[in-house]
């Protein structure tokens, strides 16, 4: 990436609003809004102080194209330490285009995505743990996921991430002192000391490294799989949950082939349902496929919502599907409770003995009651499970559980190293190692190739 260009892109969505924001960065921002901006008072955009905003017109060949509010940054006073220049004009998308246009014919360049948050991460203005955080707050769908994005970006991540390498620092520095000055520096019986250090930090990265289970759940939502025989009521309890016919519901059993996954937030959490086939023995090519990928499903579920048809009694079907999910988080939801009920709760619950945390609730997806109760239910279930929402530090992003892993790898071997009697030389090369991974999760060893591709994933004018 060329510093030396100045780049420009639309920070706003791409939607008619009330305003639009041309971001407009780098060492020729201001010269090129000289040539296009016109304020009353006469003065050029380059002459304004930084952090002030001016009232003026966009022209271009002495024709007006919009009424805008243009703010001044110098550096490094900016989002991406460079000049910048933020243009609000009116958000329509033609006007947007043309305010846009103007910029990039008098000399600046279309910003690729992400890439002035790459120049505030390259030049020095945030880590990367801060840079994907801006991401995260900005995708975050529900409660959970945006207080664990603001703490990221707030520096939490850097601050114990750069805690923990100063650590490892430290007690690599020492041992290569001693090793080059053993006459002043020595070694009898620092082994006992760096092996309680490293399961200290130890301690901290895999504590680090089990709260990402969670932190995906509260990013990515909790994969939630209805799973129930044909004709329980699975696709009318979807429709009832998301408030509209989303699935095709029938008296005929086995009308749901394929799955059907919808995104439902309740509360602080958001749940990916996926509505599945009927699972059952069956007899068409078609049917049959549908089963078999209900049950692939069921196998990624971090919940599962098991529709029981109450107004019949149990069979092969419903027994099968306990095999399938007893090892499962499961909310067992009685269906059809409107009409008369031939099976009692415990004729269920009694097949999963060994769940400990079995709930049950009746529901009438037809006359659509209980929903208050399971969205009680669900909340109540998840936070119960796992997911706290105090001020624990939560890993949500994958690289960073990856780095973390190898870290702990690596100082798992600097344990075995010591309780093998080796040489401390075999010891700084891991230590080391884990020095470097923990450093790729804030930037400060990373690959050109690696920044550019974290950074294609962000949205435009970001």
């Amino acid at each position: 990436m060329n510093n030396n260009e100045t780049i420009a892109a639309i920070a706003t969505g791409l939607s008619e609003s009330g305003i639009s924001i041309i971001r407009v960065s780098g060492p020729d921002a201001f010269s090129i809004a000289d040539k296009i901006f016109k304020c009353s008072d006469n003065k050029k955009v380059s002459e304004y102080e930084s952090h002030t905003i001016h009232y003026g017109f966009i022209r271009e060949n002495n024709e007006i194209i919009d009424e805008v509010i243009l703010s001044v940054m110098r550096s490094p006073r900016s989002y991406t330490t460079e000049d910048t220049v933020e243009i609000n004009c009116h958000g329509g998308l033609l006007i947007t285009k043309k305010v846009l246009e103007a910029v990039i014919r008098n000399g600046a360049r279309l910003a690729l995505p992400g890439e002035f948050t790459k120049r505030a991460f390259l030049n020095g203005r945030i880590d990367l743990t801060r840079a994907e955080a801006i991401m995260d707050v900005i995708s975050a769908d529900n409660e959970l996921a945006l207080k664990a994005s603001v703490k990221h970006l707030r520096g939490d991540i850097f601050e114990k991430i750069l805690n923990l390498r100063n650590e490892i620092i430290h007690e690599t520095a020492y041992i290569e002192s001693a090793l080059d000055d053993p006459e002043h520096i020595s070694l009898d019986g620092y082994s006992d000391t760096l092996k309680e250090k490293i399961n200290s930090i130890l301690c901290e990265l895999i504590k680090m490294e089990e709260s990402a289970l969670d932190g995906q759940i509260i990013k990515d939502g909790i994969l939630t799989v209805i799973v129930g025989k044909p004709n329980a009521g699975k696709s009318s309890f979807l429709n009832m949950l998301i408030g509209r016919e989303k699935a095709i519901v029938t008296d005929i059993a086995g009308t749901t082939r394929d799955a059907l996954e919808q995104h439902v937030r309740i509360g602080d959490l958001s749940l990916n349902l996926v509505d599945t086939a009927g699972i059952r023995s069956a007899k068409d090519e078609v049917e049959k496929i549908g089963v078999e990928k209900s049950k692939e499903y069921l196998k990624e579920a971090d919940l599962v919502l098991f529709i029981v048809d109450s107004s019949i009694k149990l069979d092969k079907n419903d027994l099968d599907i306990i095999d399938l999910i007893k090892d499962k988080n499961v909310i067992i939801l009685f269906n059809k409770s409107d009409l008369s009920s031939v099976i009692e709760e415990k004729d269920v619950t009694d097949k999963f003995k060994d769940l400990d945390n079995l709930r049950v609730l009746k529901i009438s997806a037809k006359e659509k009651t209980g929903i208050e109760q399971f969205c009680d239910l669900i909340k109540e279930f998840i936070l119960d499970q796992s997911i706290s929402s105090n001020n624990e530090l939560l890993i949500t992003n994958e690289r960073h559980r990856e780095k973390i892993h190898e870290a702990i790898e690596s100082l798992n071997l600097v344990m075995d190293s010591i309780n093998k009697n080796m040489p401390e030389d075999f010891m700084t090369i891991d230590l080391m190692s884990a020095y470097a991974s923990l450093g790729e999760i804030i930037g400060e060893e990373i690959s050109e190739d690696l920044a550019d591709e974290i950074f294609s994933k962000f949205c435009m004018g970001k």
